[in-house]
């Protein structure tokens, strides 16, 4: 380890060892997921077995326009795969540690060094604008001070003293020093965090969820429906013995294909993906980036709203509110000639910057200046105006205005409305000759309060009311502290106590205050982790905004993940939905773009479930009744396309401000079980007289149209309330069916024989049946329970 006297640095001899043993600062990140891995998710499912075998079936075998369902694999797939390989370059992507290079002193010299070449024990040379490489302690400061908000959430400049710890990605905003390197590498504050911001999660979604369970439910039951199928297949064409004669194979393979075709749910998928895509194209017009798409149906679920102050709230910008004389006695223009003398050191900090924007003199010559300590908590200089010396003091007024309870009293009234105050008072005796000496013993005249105040987003009230009105709690957790936090929170009318963090040591003592608390102040990165912990495992959802890196572990945590355009690159890698211009009023658009997708899909999801319903119901029967299919899959396909398909993805992006509710799966299911069974029935009843008595491919037209019929009266119902738009789209799949039954091309390329018969007759007569029976379990089901008038 180095001498902390020591000013030359390590030698040559000592880096190379170091070198040598791999004590450097390499940063080896792990992808956050391979190429690979989302390929093989994405196309190796079983349903996409499932219909690619089905598919290459068809085209060895049968007919090539029996094969249009695979398309929609292919779209699912692409889909799946260009928005995982999104999310995985903006994992890799992040970094915390953006400087190339670092200075470092070495053999008694300064050399600049790449970011990679840093070892353990360096010695850094540290100036304004420098990141810190890697973790190190503090040798030597001059008036340091470090901007750690990005990691520790505190927005103040943090001065540094000897033996004070740096973290790796914070940077120097004033003064200089020298710091050995304590952490390289992996071993890093910045490598671990960055290595916990790129593993990869997804965003939960309770449609995608739904949709996964409905999969899984179907996958235990395919296996034996398919055997059984096959099996019936074979049996209805005569048999083992006599299946290679004619082409009774060929006319079983179609059959089989068509009844797994109708039992997979194909489009489901692929219509929640594309709900989800229009919805994020229309954020982004708003300049809301969402980068996992299933995100904007989860700020539809939120319930908890966790905010970061600075950078969400505030603009995290300081502004000069005002000064307040102390006392009657006090030269008003000589104390502001010092606040412009503070205001003229070029290398001070941000405060140094307000003031010297604000207060500008040529009267004033500076002879000596105390630079701000963290551990003294004030600057001083001595000035000369007009030929006469005076001293002044400027910090904290704890520390300044110590032995003045008057005057310290109405400095705190004034931090308790969230002021930022700082008190400036002319020395009586000399100021400490060495740096960083307390003020204690030296006594001073109370001249002004300069009052800094942060500036509050315009957006942020009417914001705030929005989800106040949704019934979405909102939690403010800030690294700042709680009394200014708690007054910000206060001017936003956020009602709740105010609570300050780093006296919360346990999980259970911040529990409690999470269930009472609007304003937790001194929050460390942790305890936001933490508290999104304790928030979900009490059932919540979490929503958590946020900027800086401080944030990223809670961002990412959390159900739904917000990050502000102007963040990190870390923040904006691990959250799922970015404000590209900042803007906190942007929310309200993605809560109603997310209820308008979580309400849409779960009615589409009803049609495409009723499909997967008389599907199984038809292959069932028709494969113990030794019938032959009652449809080929095209037909299938030109009832799903009209009557599912289309008008689902119009229905997908309609207006709908339902407000969430729990329960999605079972209530899609209660409504979708029952109307399939009519829907099959339907079409084996309308089958049953037919397939014997005229040409089969007569039969199965008939049976379409039944089918077609019940199918369309399923998606009236879904369409409730019927708005000249639905009455429209409702005509408009309806001709679309007459017009391909009636044009010869379409009619022929579907197989549609049809003539103005008793057998049409026959088939619309009992397909009006099957609608009349989807109305009146409607109605039934409406009067019981008022789950359907969520539909």
């Amino acid at each position: 380890m180095l001498e902390a006297g020591t000013q030359e640095g390590l030698t040559a001899a000592q880096v190379a060892q170091r070198v040598a043993d791999g004590r450097v600062n390499t940063q080896t990140q792990p992808s956050s997921r391979s190429v690979g891995d989302i390929l093989r998710e994405n196309i190796f499912t079983l349903f996409n077995g499932i219909l690619t075998a089905c598919f290459v079936a068809v085209v060895l075998l049968g007919d090539l326009r029996d094969g249009f369902f695979f398309g929609i694999v292919v779209v699912n797939a692409l889909i799946g795969i260009v928005q995982e390989y999104r999310a995985k370059r903006v994992l890799d992507r992040a970094a915390l540690l953006a400087a190339p290079h670092s200075r470092v002193r070495r053999d008694g010299e300064v050399v600049t060094v790449p970011l990679e070449d840093v070892v353990l024990d360096d010695l850094l040379v540290l100036r304004p604008g420098d990141q810190v490489p890697a973790d190190a302690v503090v040798v030597e400061s001059t008036g340091l001070s470090l901007d750690e908000s990005m990691l520790t959430g505190e927005s103040d400049p943090m001065f540094k003293d000897a033996e004070a710890p740096l973290l790796s990605g914070s940077h120097v905003v004033t003064g200089t020093g020298l710091a050995v390197v304590t952490a390289v590498g992996a071993d890093s504050y910045a490598s671990r965090l960055t290595s916990e911001i790129r593993k990869h999660s997804l965003v939960r979604s309770e449609l995608r969820e739904a949709t996964n369970r409905i999969l899984v439910y179907l996958s235990w039951i395919l296996g034996p429906l398919i055997l059984i199928t096959l099996i019936g297949r074979v049996l209805t064409y005569g048999g083992f013995a006599n299946l290679f004669t004619d082409d009774h194979w060929r006319r079983a393979l179609v059959d089989a294909v068509a009844a797994v075709v109708g039992m997979i749910p194909e489009g489901l998928v692929l219509l929640t993906s594309l709900a989800f895509g229009v919805a994020a194209i229309q954020l982004a017009t708003r300049k809301v980036l969402v980068q996992e798409l299933a995100a904007v149906e989860v700020l539809a679920r939120v319930d908890v709203l966790c905010l970061d102050k600075t950078g969400t709230l505030t603009t995290g910008e300081l502004s000069l509110h005002g000064t307040e004389a102390l006392g009657d006695t006090v030269d008003v223009g000589l104390a502001e000639t010092a606040l412009a003398a503070f205001g003229s050191d070029e290398a001070g900090n941000a405060t140094s910057g307000i003031l010297g924007s604000r207060f500008r003199s040529d009267r004033f010559r500076v002879n000596r200046r105390i630079p701000f300590s963290s551990a003294t908590k004030y600057s001083a200089l001595v000035m000369t105006v007009d030929g006469a010396e005076t001293s002044w003091v400027l910090g904290a007024p704890e520390r300044v205005l110590d032995g003045h309870p008057e005057e310290l009293a109405r400095a705190t009234a004034l931090a308790a409305t969230g002021l930022r105050t700082l008190a400036l008072a002319r020395a009586v005796d000399p100021l400490p000759s060495e740096l960083h000496v307390p003020l204690a013993g030296t006594r001073v005249e109370p001249a002004l309060l300069v009052l800094l105040a942060e500036t509050l987003r315009p957006e942020a009230r009417d914001t705030l009311g929005y989800f106040r009105e949704q019934a979405v709690r909102v939690v403010v957790m800030s690294g700042d502290n709680p009394v200014t936090v708690a007054a910000i929170a206060k001017e936003l009318q956020l009602d709740g106590d105010t609570i300050d963090a780093s006296t919360l040591t346990t999980d259970e003592a911040l529990g409690d205050a999470l269930e009472r608390a609007a304003v937790l102040g001194r929050v460390s990165p942790d305890q936001k982790r933490t508290a999104v912990r304790l928030l979900q495992e009490r059932g919540r959802t979490v929503a958590m905004t946020g900027d800086g890196v401080n944030d990223a572990m809670a961002v990412k945590d959390s159900d739904l993940g917000i990050a502000m355009g102007t963040g990190t690159a870390a923040t904006k890698a691990v959250s799922k939905v970015v404000l590209l211009d900042d803007r906190f009023d942007r929310l309200p658009d993605v809560l109603s773009s997310g209820r308008r997708v979580i309400a849409n899909v779960e009615r589409v999801s009803n049609i495409f479930l009723a499909k997967t319903t008389y599907g199984i119901l038809l292959a069932l029967l028709s494969a113990v009744l030794l019938w032959p299919f009652p449809f080929l899959p095209r037909q299938l396909t030109l009832v799903s396309s009209l009557a599912i398909g289309i008008p689902s993805f119009f229905l997908a992006l309609a207006p709908n401000k339902r407000i969430y509710t729990p329960g999605v799966l079972g209530r899609v299911l209660r409504y979708s079980v029952p109307t399939g069974l009519i829907a099959g029935l339907t079409a084996v009843v309308a089958y049953a007289p037919l397939y014997r008595s005229i040409p089969l491919h007569e039969a199965r037209s008939v049976t379409t149209v039944a089918l077609f019929c019940v199918s369309l009266w399923i998606l009236c119902v879904l369409t409730r309330p019927l708005t000249g738009i639905r009455w429209l789209l409702l005509a408009a799949v309806a001709a679309a069916f007459v017009l391909v039954c009636v044009i010869p091309f379409t009619s022929a390329f579907f197989e549609m024989h049809l003539q103005l018969d008793a057998a049409l007759a026959w088939g619309v007569a009992v397909g009006a049946v099957g609608a009349a029976g989807v109305e009146l379990f409607y109605r039934f089901a409406k009067r019981r329970s008022l789950v359907f008038d969520r539909l």
